[in-house]
């Protein structure tokens, strides 16, 4: 057993549930197994936009963030349904107790994944018959698939368990990394979005292996310490700990308010839902974490509440990138309903320090170019209390509000 569990190092699981939305409305009614099935935020409009996909359905070549009206035409047999998340968060508490019954060292990261660290579990196996026996009781009880990495640390494990999908189980050692990893596309690489592999690839880095490889002071004149930080993941260099704790850090930042009186105007809503994203702004930024999911929140006058999120690409702090998510999921998902209450909330959040400097969504390089003001700006605010140069378009704070957290880590938190 000595050689799967090595007296300095760790063995880290990433264990990522497969097309978990559509798997569970699987689960839920048998019926749709093994049809093409899209789980969409607005399954009735064409603009609506899928969430997830069963693998029945990708093959047809439907993607998360595709609009409906594209995903059917791709694949004119796909069943289209709204999301469930009550049955999804259900789902999500009963594979995490699974988890908890090999080790209490779990890092939850979201919904529908987590890491787990049985460096001490030797007693229970060596890591693959470990990773075998949580996949099956995944499946018998949950009739759910997931997704296994094992590696000595948590980006390995990341890596890996993309590597092999639906229901596979995935070893990546650092001396798999020549044949395994650095082959890959550089866009591949966790921690890469889409305008970080494009900068990459202007300085020739075209692969993991590329990165792996290139001189680090180019890598940190174009990215900042990130550069070096990504290199290090590329070479298999990762101490983050497996943290149980982290799920009481990072769980979602959000604000709401009650309107003065239900409105259907729509120059109100996008003036509440600018003040509310700067409240959001001004928290992350106190918190110094970024987020890669926006919810809406909208109460009716009749108090029926909707919630609606999308996840992106990139990782967002700023109240332009957060107004203009909220402003699309308002637009499609308003009922044209006399509106008593709106609420945002910034979720799936990470820490600035531990991902690569993609702040802004929309104006990368325009943010980029303006940091040190920014910055000076949050000096003088800090010092004086308030932003002595507060745009005019930005919103005076007039009304009171509530945070409120949706998020499904609180509730794992909790048990």
């Amino acid at each position: 057993m000595s050689k799967w569990y090595p007296k300095n190092g760790r063995v880290i699981f990433h264990v990522d549930m497969n097309s978990f939305y559509a798997s569970v409305e699987m689960a839920f009614d048998p019926k749709l197994k093994g049809k093409p099935l899209a789980i969409a935020g607005n399954p009735e409009e064409r603009r609506g936009i899928v969430v997830t996909s069963s693998y029945e359905a990708r093959k047809f070549g439907v993607k998360t963030t595709m609009p409906v009206g594209e995903a059917r035409r791709l694949c004119p047999e796909l069943m289209v349904m709204r999301p469930n998340f009550e049955r999804y968060r259900t789902a999500s508490k009963e594979m995490f107790k699974i988890l908890a019954d090999v080790t209490s060292l779990i890092q939850p990261v979201s919904i529908d994944e987590g890491y787990m660290d049985i460096t001490n579990c030797a007693s229970q196996g060596s890591p693959p018959e470990i990773a075998e026996r949580i996949q099956q009781r995944i499946a018998d009880e949950l009739d759910l698939p997931c997704s296994i990495g094992i590696a000595p640390n948590k980006f390995l494990a990341k890596m890996a368990s993309d590597m092999k999908k639906p229901m596979g189980i995935t070893i990546l050692r650092k001396r798999d990394l020549q044949n395994k990893l650095w082959p890959l596309p550089i866009e591949e690489m966790y921690g890469v979005g889409d305008k970080t592999a494009e900068k990459l690839r202007r300085i020739k880095v075209e692969t993991i292996g590329d990165l792996a490889a290139h001189p680090v002071l180019e890598l940190k004149r174009l990215l900042g310490i990130n550069g070096e930080r990504l290199q290090n993941r590329a070479n298999g260099d990762d101490q983050r700990p497996v943290d149980p704790d982290a799920v009481h850090e990072f769980k979602s930042i959000g604000t709401s308010t009650t309107l003065p009186e239900d409105t259907t105007d729509d120059e109100e809503v996008r003036s509440v839902l600018r003040r509310l994203t700067h409240k959001v702004e001004a928290r992350m930024k106190n918190k110094k974490v970024l987020a890669q999911n926006v919810q809406l929140m909208i109460r009716y006058h009749d108090r029926k509440t909707v919630t609606r999120s999308r996840q992106l690409k990139e990782f967002i702090q700023s109240a332009e990138d957060l107004f203009q998510v909220s402003l699309q999921l308002f637009d499609e998902h308003w009922n044209q309903e006399p509106i008593r209450l709106l609420g945002i909330t910034a979720q799936d959040l990470a820490e600035k320090s531990e991902i690569t400097q993609q702040l802004d969504l929309f104006n990368y390089e325009q943010y980029a170019s303006k940091e040190k003001l920014y910055k000076a700006i949050d000096d003088l605010t800090e010092k004086y209390g308030s932003n002595p140069f507060q745009p005019l378009s930005a919103p005076q704070n007039n009304t009171v509000t509530t945070s409120f957290q949706k998020d499904f880590l609180d509730d794992f938190k909790k048990e």
